[in-house]
């Protein structure tokens, strides 16, 4: 498969896939705290059996457990920065009512941007080593994107974004896919140690917000029983998905 139609169809997925889930930003303008808990606590399930059975495993795989960890460390200090950098933004707090919600899903989004990267060299890669491969990891990665669309929309729109702003964003997160599916196709035999620190870059990346961000605010909306049978659906969903 040809450079061009690897790196659009990485573009497309990852597009797709994303904004499926940001066009609830349009559908959904009020939406109670126990049923948004329940949305965040399946994505954070959906994100962390990604994590677990298919990036981190990769990642080891590629790149040892050394280099791993050191980017998975990397990751969770990049999004720890960004975080602060956010909290010390008194734009945010000033324009819009419902700033930790908002917040919430800023983080989100920026963590998938980052995750969406060698997600993207995973298809390119995989498309080198066979069609069959590629379009496995394609299709897997388009399927879990949507709920992950959907945790960035809801917490921008209900956050004070409007609808057509909290989808743009959306949108964007899956701009870094095509990127790399590009880098993954162009360099082919690119160091494989380098792939398994850019996944652990991700992983850590993924790993911060869903214990740092998405759980504690799905705990402060709603603590009943349904948001944790939505985190245990979201990571059967996640295993079944990656498996």
């Amino acid at each position: 498969m040809d450079l061009l139609k690897v790196s659009l169809l990485g573009l497309i997925s990852g597009i797709a896939g994303t904004g499926a889930g940001g066009l609830m930003a349009f559908f959904i303008k009020d939406i109670s705290n126990r049923s948004l808990g329940f949305i965040i606590e399946f994505s954070s399930g959906l994100m962390t059996a990604v994590v677990c059975f298919e990036l981190l495993p990769e990642a080891f795989e590629f790149g040892g457990i050394y280099l791993t960890f050191v980017g998975v460390v990397a990751g969770i200090l990049t999004i720890i920065a960004v975080e602060e950098f956010l909290n010390k933004t008194d734009y945010i707090r000033r324009k819009y009512k419902n700033s930790s919600l908002l917040k919430t899903g800023m983080l989100t989004a920026i963590g998938l941007a980052l995750h969406n990267l060698p997600e993207g060299i995973a298809v390119g890669s995989g498309f080198g080593a066979s069609i069959e491969l590629g379009l496995t990891i394609t299709l897997v990665i388009l399927i879990h994107d949507v709920p992950e669309g959907i945790a960035m929309a809801l917490p921008m729109r209900l956050g004070g974004f409007g609808s057509f702003k909290a989808f743009f964003y959306t949108l964007l997160t899956g701009v870094p896919m095509g990127i790399g599916a590009l880098v993954g196709a162009f360099l082919g035999g690119i160091s494989e140690k380098m792939i398994g620190a850019c996944l652990g870059f991700a992983g850590g990346c993924m790993i911060y917000i869903v214990l740092g961000e998405l759980i504690p605010q799905s705990k402060s909306l709603y603590r009943g029983r349904l948001p944790v049978i939505g985190n245990m659906l979201g990571l059967i969903c996640g295993i079944i998905v990656t498996a």
